[in-house]
């Protein structure tokens, strides 16, 4: 195909680009040229400059961890000058610094009105058309202009029936946008049409993931905006409303409780048939993330009505993933039997399968105050800084390779491949709730580096080959996510300038007729028929709220977290009081006292960025040009 052969010539180039800066500074970047044409050659560190008393000083190198070699010396083809001084590789990128200086340093507030007012046309473009074309199926395609529902003609095409029951998926994920962007009477309508239309007895079968943080997720927040005058949008009761939206999530979540049956380790199947439970033939595996990102909204569930089983079901398959972590390593891996308890993928890593697993080890403690999820996601954490952390030790100082989290083997930490997914771009946003800033500045700027490459997130990107592995990009939010909660926590006008870019990205590349369709290939720009809810329930969202400096969540005195799709849920202490007894006796409710000392305590690490550096770059230009260039834009 002629874009593989355009991918070919541009490794070519590189390399025959590398052999000139080795000529020139007797040095290449670590991961960037050195990566071969075949597989016969070597991958070993490069030495990135020399100490006085002639040792090699260590880089901070992914390549160098690839293969084991961190004190090996160069083998290259491209011959070396042994005679020539070292210079170090971040010299190459101290030329015009102004430049980024000058494209992101500032963001005039007429701009912001108007990415404001394009993030909200674009929202009000696709809910508009789904409305019109679409509504009750479940999604819209935007070329045809129709509706989708389940492939009931394929039970086998899982890739559309995980996700679509036959449940009007699209409205019902939709609703606390519409309030989001302050339309309480559309945001009103939808709710009676949800009221009137929507059930739950249906012969579909879904997986069990992707019913709980659409659906569920979705009307247990749209209930909580509704009867709370206390959260950010105020009074927005309906007349007669008797909570219905309760009683439907309810209802949806007993649905899914058989995946939680007959399995030998408490880890759920992973799909359920809401008529008839777990289908006979359902396999026995299913990844982390299904399986232990359920813990926010059923326990939500259980504490609003007071019926510990739903929480207790979802704690219990975290506790039990948790077990099955490596002795060595502390890590998790992607797939597992929930039988045997045996990984059948060992693959650790933060994208696919894994992501939102350790997203609601956090968010659980924020919510909820349960001092064993955050002891979870501190030794998680600890365990992917030790093992998936590749790059120099600081984001901001020193030399080596930007911070990157590759995929490693769960039992040893050794790297798998060379490829990350776009679902990881949603770590920076987490490493912000955590706290930490600086390291969310870095990897951000890396997944905003591929996507001014492309005008989109490739699904899997390559970092050895600076080529994409799998070619479509489905309108996922991640990064904006990222770049919003990174706006949030620095006030930094980069972060306006990256919403601006992929804003006008998805206007160029992705709208069509009725609405925006995935990027079938992101080089070539050809789209598929398909436009997912989590488009206009996250992606439109953070891009509105990114250039909303007024809206009621932002001026809100109350505290609020999003869900992993989304959904705006408060800060609640009703969600810190059980009416139940202690799930087991060695948890203990987190008293205030305990929680000053966490994530969110005025001892924050959120206070490392110096106010000063709110008007300038959040990362080093020297970085910015370096990243630029490891991902192939110069």
């Amino acid at each position: 195909m002629q874009w593989r052969s355009i991918v070919v010539a541009l490794v070519v180039l590189r390399l025959t680009v590398s052999c000139l800066l080795w000529l020139a500074f007797g040095l290449g970047p670590s991961w960037g040229f050195n990566f071969p044409l075949n597989f016969n050659f070597n991958l070993h560190k490069i030495e990135l400059f020399k100490q006085d008393d002639g040792e090699s000083a260590k880089a901070n190198s992914w390549s160098q961890r690839l293969h084991g070699h961190g004190d090996a010396q160069c083998r290259t083809s491209c011959a070396s000058k042994e005679d020539s001084p070292k210079k170090s590789y971040l010299s190459l990128f101290e030329g015009d610094r102004d430049e980024y200086d000058r494209r992101y340093s500032s963001f005039p507030d007429t701009l912001k009105i108007k990415m404001k007012g394009m993030a909200k046309d674009m929202f009000y473009f696709g809910y508009d058309n789904y409305m019109k074309y679409a509504f009750p199926e479940d999604e819209l395609n935007p070329i045809d202009c129709q509706g989708r529902g389940p492939d009931v003609l394929n039970p086998s095409n899982i890739n559309i029936n995980d996700v679509l029951g036959n449940y009007s998926l699209t409205l019902i994920d939709t609703l606390d946008t519409l309030l989001v962007l302050g339309n309480v009477s559309e945001f009103h309508r939808a709710v009676k049409l949800v009221i009137d239309t929507v059930s739950f007895d249906k012969d579909s079968t879904v997986q069990v993931f992707e019913a709980n943080i659409r659906i569920l997720g979705s009307l247990i927040s749209a209930h909580i905006l509704l009867t709370d005058p206390k959260h950010p949008f105020g009074n927005v009761g309906l007349e007669d409303y008797d909570n219905e939206l309760l009683h439907l999530a309810h209802d949806l979540a007993v649905r899914l409780l058989p995946a939680f049956e007959n399995t030998s380790t408490g880890i759920p199947y992973p799909r359920v048939n809401l008529k008839s439970g777990v289908p006979p033939d359902s396999i026995n595996e299913t990844c982390t993330a299904g399986a232990g990102s359920l813990l926010v909204e059923f326990g939500i569930l259980s504490r609003l009505i007071g019926d510990s089983t739903f929480e207790w079901v979802a704690r219990r398959a975290v506790r039990a993933l948790w077990k099955l972590r490596s002795n060595e390593t502390g890590l998790l891996g992607n797939v597992v039997n929930i039988q045997t308890g045996q990984w059948v993928s060992k693959q650790s890593g933060l994208g696919a399968g894994m992501d939102s697993f350790y997203e609601y080890l956090l968010k659980s403690y924020i919510l909820f105050g349960e001092k064993e999820d955050y002891r979870m996601f501190q030794a998680s954490y600890e365990s992917i800084q030790n093992h998936l952390r590749r790059g120099r030790e600081s984001c901001n100082e020193g030399e080596g390779d930007p911070p990157l989290y590759v995929n490693v083997n769960m039992f040893n930490g050794q790297i798998m491949n060379t490829w990350i997914d776009s679902l990881q771009a949603f770590f920076p946003g987490l490493l912000v709730l955590n706290g930490d800033v600086e390291e969310a500045i870095c990897l951000h700027a890396f997944y905003y580096a591929i996507w001014k490459r492309f005008g989109a997130l490739p699904e899997r990107y390559n970092w050895q080959l600076q080529a994409p592995d799998v070619l479509f990009y489905p309108l996922r939010p991640e990064l904006v996510e990222s770049t919003y909660l990174l706006y949030q926590a620095t006030k930094n006008p980069f972060y306006l300038h990256v919403g601006m870019d992929i804003l006008e990205s998805l206007e160029k590349n992705a709208k069509v007729r009725c609405g925006y369709a995935t990027l079938h290939h992101v080089v070539d720009k050809s789209k598929e028929d398909r436009m997912e809810s989590f488009f206009l329930s996250e992606t439109c969202k953070y891009l509105y709220l990114l250039f909303d400096d007024d809206n009621p969540l932002h001026k809100s005195e109350n505290k609020y977290i999003f869900t992993t799709e989304g959904h705006v849920v408060p800060i609640d202490k009703r969600f810190r009081e059980k009416q139940w007894n202690d799930l087991s006796p060695c948890e203990k409710v987190v008293t205030d006292q305990e929680t000053s000392n966490g994530p969110f305590s005025n001892n924050s690490n959120c206070d490392r960025i110096p106010e000063e550096r709110r008007y300038s770059l959040p990362l080093k230009s020297v970085y910015m040009r370096q990243i630029d260039h490891m991902v192939g834009l110069f």
